[in-house]
């Protein structure tokens, strides 16, 4: 079920890229690019991050989805998908966070 909820989401994704601006939020979204959608990323975070200060679990649910809903506009933006995101996360499962980072690190 959250794997048919996340098809959806980036078919609908899609689907805004080529919508009219005054058709949609996620069009519109689109539509002032790059930047706009960092911002929203940006004010998401922040939302989320006050929600947990606040301990009102319900707000933090809300709230993450608005994060999580905006990544995905992001990563639509960048011509990915939340699959990009799952497979990365499946090839970590198993791994230290420890080895993995260092993995990553710069020799």
């Amino acid at each position: 079920m959250q794997a048919e909820i996340l098809q959806r989401l980036t078919d609908t994704l899609e689907a805004r890229k080529r919508a009219a601006p005054d058709t949609s939020y996620v069009a519109k979204l689109f539509s002032k690019g790059e930047d706009a959608i960092l911002k929203k990323v940006g004010e998401e975070a922040t939302e989320v991050i006050l929600a947990s200060k606040g301990g009102d679990k319900t707000q933090l649910v809300y709230e993450t989805a608005d994060l999580w809903f905006h990544t995905l506009v992001l990563l639509a933006h960048h011509g990915l998908s939340a699959q990009h995101v799952l497979s990365e996360l499946a090839r970590r499962e198993g791994l230290s966070g420890i080895v993995e980072k260092n993995s990553r690190a710069p020799e």
